[in-house]
């Protein structure tokens, strides 16, 4: 009686552990053309021009409110490295001179991705905190 107890308990044991239980991260798509709606917890002024491209080839590219600006990024699950490498030099108004430099100065903090449950994309840094939400631009 103990034998066959025994032997099903051995069967269920060996095929529970053939299971799989690792949850792997889904990569965010994050290829195409975003909005930049804030940089540094400022909201952006109202039709900037602010926008970070994700090629498929890992190019970065965008508008940061100024200046053209263009560099790589890596990414990994929702791990994200942004390396911008440089950018026009065009003079602007104060105030987009100031938020471009707000999201200059983000960019190369970004450590990590995440989607908000309204569709944007959420760049942190390692501690957490948004350095850039994102809105998807329409093609």
């Amino acid at each position: 009686m103990i034998k066959p107890i025994f032997t099903a308990c051995l069967v269920i044991f060996g095929l529970s552990a053939c299971q799989s239980n690792s949850h792997q991260a889904e990569e965010i798509n994050i290829v195409g053309n975003w909005h930049v709606e804030s940089a540094l917890s400022e909201a952006v002024i109202n039709h900037s021009p602010a926008e970070i491209i994700f090629a498929a080839d890992g190019k970065l590219s965008g508008n940061n409110s100024c200046n053209q600006f263009f560099g790589e990024y890596e990414q990994e699950e929702n791990q994200l490295t942004l390396l911008p490498a440089g950018s026009s030099m065009m003079a602007c108004v104060d105030v987009l001179m100031k938020q471009e430099q707000r999201v200059m100065k983000a960019m190369p903090l970004v450590t990590n991705i995440t989607i908000s449950k309204s569709g944007k994309l959420l760049l942190k840094s390692d501690a957490g905190a948004n350095l850039l939400v994102l809105s998807k631009k329409e093609d």
